[in-house]
C-alpha cells in the first residue's frame, strides 16, 4: 500500500498573498500607461523611460504572472483583451494608492475628505456652513469637486458625495440633508400670449428640463392631479443654465424655490402656475460602505447631521 502523501500545512488566513500576485509598481505602471496612451513611445515619454525599459518591465510582468499580456506587431505593442481588463483594474488601484499617499502627506494628523458636490447646492448650502466645520475640526481638510451625476466610487477617488435622489446607490450608506420644493417659473413675456388658466395649460408651453431631475415635470404635474405620460422639452445640465434659459423666454423651468426667490422678487421671473411644490427625493450625503470608519468622514458626517434640518432656510 502506497504511503500517504504529506499534506502541506494550511495557509494562515492573514498571510500575505503569494509574491507572484503582487507585481512591482513599476511593471504595473508600465502596463497601465501603455493601455491608457496606446503606444510604447507615449508610455515611455510619460514614465521618463526608454522604450526598451518599458518593454522589459512588461516582459517581467508576463513572466511573473505566467500570462501573455502583449501582442507584438513589429515594433508596436498592444495589450490582449484580458490584459486591457486587468489594466483597468490596476488603474483604479493605482489611483487609490496615489490618493491615500496624498492624504497622508498633506495632512498626516487629521486626515482629509475628498467630497463630490452638486455645483449649485454645494455652493449655496454647504460652502457657507463649512467655516463652522473648520472651526470645530481644524485638523480635517475638505477637498471639493463638482459632479452632476452619480458615479462609481470605485472608479473615482472620492470618500463621499452630496447628491440628489433616493437611497438607491448600491454599496453605499447615506444621510438625508434636505428635501426640495420647486416653483414653475418663466419670463413675464412668455405668459403674455398664452397665459395659463390651469396647471394643465403648462403642457402647451415649452418646458425646460434639468438633466439631474428627468422625472421632475411628471412629478410636478402629478402633484397637481394631472397625469402627464409624455413631457417634452429641452434639457439643461445645471440650474445656472436652465435659469438663464427661463430668463430669456425659452420656456418654463422648475427651480428650487430658494434659487428663484431673487429673480421673482425683481420681476425678472414670474410664477407660471401655483406655488412651491414638494418633490420626491432629497439631497443626501452618500459614502461607500468601505469608507464608513474613516475618521475624517465620521467627523464630517456627525457635524453635517447637525446641519440637516429640513426647515432650516438655505443661505441666500
Amino acid at each position: 500500500m502506497a504511503a500517504d502523501k504529506p499534506v502541506p500545512p494550511a495557509r494562515p488566513l492573514n498571510a500575505p498573498p503569494p509574491r507572484r500576485f503582487l507585481p512591482s509598481t513599476a511593471s504595473l505602471r508600465a502596463l497601465e500607461t501603455l493601455d491608457r496612451l496606446g503606444s510604447a513611445t507615449a508610455a515611455a515619454n510619460e514614465l521618463n523611460l526608454s522604450q526598451s525599459a518599458v518593454s522589459r518591465q512588461l516582459q517581467t510582468l508576463e513572466a511573473q504572472l505566467g500570462v501573455a499580456l502583449i501582442l507584438r506587431r513589429g515594433r508596436r505593442m498592444l495589450l490582449t483583451p484580458e490584459a486591457a481588463g486587468y489594466a483597468a483594474e490596476i488603474r483604479s488601484a493605482l489611483q487609490k494608492i496615489t490618493q491615500a499617499t496624498l492624504k497622508l502627506t498633506v495632512n498626516p494628523a487629521g486626515g482629509s475628505l475628498d467630497l463630490a458636490i452638486l455645483p449649485t447646492f454645494g455652493m449655496r448650502w454647504l460652502v457657507p456652513r463649512l467655516p463652522d466645520f473648520a472651526r470645530r475640526h481644524p485638523e480635517v481638510t475638505i477637498n471639493l469637486s463638482t459632479r452632476i451625476k452619480p458615479f462609481n466610487f470605485g472608479a473615482e477617488p472620492f470618500d463621499a458625495a452630496i447628491h440628489f435622489g433616493n437611497r438607491d446607490w448600491p454599496g453605499t450608506a447615506a444621510v438625508t440633508l434636505k428635501t426640495e420644493a420647486v416653483v414653475a417659473v418663466c419670463s413675464p413675456e412668455l405668459l403674455q400670449t398664452r397665459p395659463p388658466r390651469a396647471a394643465q395649460d403648462l403642457l402647451n408651453l415649452p418646458l425646460l428640463h434639468i438633466e439631474t431631475r428627468p422625472e421632475a415635470w411628471r412629478a410636478w404635474f402629478a402633484a397637481h392631479d394631472i397625469t402627464a405620460e409624455i413631457v417634452t422639452g429641452t434639457i439643461y445640465d445645471q440650474f445656472s443654465t436652465i435659469t438663464q434659459a427661463a430668463l430669456h423666454g425659452l420656456g418654463v423651468a422648475l427651480l428650487p424655490d430658494y434659487l428663484a426667490e431673487q429673480d421673482l422678487a425683481t420681476g425678472r421671473l414670474v410664477m407660471a402656475w401655483g406655488g412651491a411644490t414638494r418633490m420626491p427625493g432629497a439631497y443626501q450625503l452618500v459614502w461607500p460602505l468601505e469608507k464608513a470608519r474613516d475618521p475624517a468622514l465620521i467627523k464630517f458626517r456627525e457635524w453635517l447631521a447637525t446641519q440637516a434640518e429640513d426647515e432650516d432656510p438655505l443661505p441666500r
